[in-house]
């Protein structure tokens, strides 16, 4: 039997330099979470490859690579990418889902591009399966495909898990779409959130749209029983914790020592994101320089930032904002020995990371709103013995279970200011302790 993983994106991404196709590693949560995953089924993966291409020689030649790994690869177009995902997912769904409503956008196209691109995953999937293989449907850009794949095989053992926020009842009321979406979900036998938060405000649209009520964590419709339950996503522990064993680890190690040297190094890794609240760390930080001037020169924020949806226009906006604001802040404080901010716009290694949350003293982070957010797990998972301190954003659905992190409201520079102080100068034996 078999288990196939269903989310918008293979765990690899295809380029094509020189004409020639290129596999590398895919970044984001849900790929770090899933390769983790352990189990007896046969694991299989149905997703975009990263990459459009029109001639079927080359579809066949992604396809027969990617075959090798288990991975099943759902060619879209640049249209569907323009309005199923920059469109409807990243401009309609995401920001409603984080509570920037400002930032919504709503077009016919988006949605008929979304409907459209669910269903090419339904064909795929129906051409694949067999009896008694189960279906895992990953995240916000497929929440039609349960529900067409129940109408295909009423007896199919589907799960959903949504990997972002759900919203209070109030701001997703205003979807247009609300009541299909709804439907879409339910055509899953289990939905899974991160914290009992979305879980609540998913049962509270599903009674207050649909009309249909749930006893506790549960719903019948027709013959069939829809369980819902709130499991907060976790990494591979042991993957991060002995990764500074690693010989290519340690030598990241020591160079990272050796460019830092002596200061306090403090960490934050994002995706280029409005919801991950990078404008509000460096005014926190910058903040922190103002009214700490002994920290001169003995305290570094090196920041990571993996681009992604750049050429979206508040993506790109934001992007400039945040060039901005650290040459701000590097052009007031710096000196010949000593930059403030030190900032890496690309992705890194999974060695390349491990070995800077093991150098870092503090990571930071503070997002405005997430669904779960990786990094602070990782982080505290990679230090092994050695001392760190988490600030982290109560506005993460990681707050929930990471109780003896600095806990700080991201809106409030003071507060990312006064937690930078307080981990600077927290005892080793509290560190450890937290």
């Amino acid at each position: 039997m078999k288990l196939y993983i269903i989310s918008n994106r293979l765990p690899v991404k295809v380029a094509n330099p020189n004409d020639t196709f290129v596999f590398s590693r895919s970044e984001g949560g849900v790929t770090t979470g899933l390769d983790s995953l352990e189990t007896s089924y046969e694991k299989h993966w149905i997703g975009w490859p990263g990459i459009c291409v029109n001639k079927e020689k080359d579809k066949q030649e992604i396809n027969e690579k990617l075959l090798e790994l288990n991975f099943h690869p759902v060619f879209l177009s640049e249209a569907h990418i323009r309005n199923y995902y920059e469109g409807y997912s990243n401009s309609t769904i995401w920001p409603m889902c984080h509570y920037f409503y400002a930032y919504t956008l709503y077009k016919k196209c988006f949605w008929q591009s979304y409907q459209v691109v669910n269903q090419l995953f339904c064909d795929e999937i129906c051409r694949l399966i067999r009896p008694g293989d189960k279906v895992w449907i990953q995240d916000y850009q497929l929440m039609l495909l349960p529900g067409m794949l129940r109408k295909v095989y009423p007896e199919l053992c589907i799960g959903y898990f949504h990997h972002i926020p759900f919203p209070s009842y109030e701001l997703f009321r205003i979807l247009p779409e609300r009541a299909e979406i709804l439907k879409g979900l339910l055509g899953a036998d289990f939905i899974a959130f991160h914290t009992h938060d979305y879980m609540r405000h998913f049962i509270s649209a599903v009674e207050r749209v649909l009309h249909i009520d749930f006893k506790l964590d549960e719903i019948q419709i027709g013959n069939r029983v829809v369980r819902v339950d709130a499991l907060p996503m976790g990494i591979n522990y042991e993957l991060y914790h002995n990764a500074s064993q690693n010989p290519v680890v340690r030598q990241a190690i020591d160079r990272n020592r050796t460019l830092f040297g002596n200061h306090k190094l403090i960490l934050s890794v994002d995706r280029l994101d409005y919801s991950k609240g990078i404008l509000h760390r460096l005014h926190g930080f910058s903040s922190f320089l103002e009214h700490h001037p002994e920290y001169h020169g003995k305290v570094t924020l090196a920041m990571v930032i993996v681009p992604s949806r750049d050429h979206v226009g508040s993506y790109a906006e934001l992007k400039t904002k945040i060039d901005e604001e650290i040459g701000s802040v590097n052009g007031r404080y710096s000196t010949m020995n000593w930059t403030p901010v030190c900032y890496f716009y690309h992705g890194f290694s999974l060695e390349e990371l491990t070995a800077m949350y093991y150098v870092a003293d503090i990571a930071l982070v503070t997002p405005l709103r997430d669904g779960m957010n990786l990094v602070a797990k990782e982080y505290v998972a990679s230090k092994c013995d050695n001392t760190g301190v988490l600030i982290l954003s109560e506005m993460a659905g990681a707050a929930v279970e990471m109780t003896d992190a600095i806990q700080i409201n991201p809106n409030d520079s003071g507060q990312i200011e006064n937690a930078i102080c307080q981990a600077l100068e927290m005892p080793a034996e509290e560190q450890k302790l937290r």
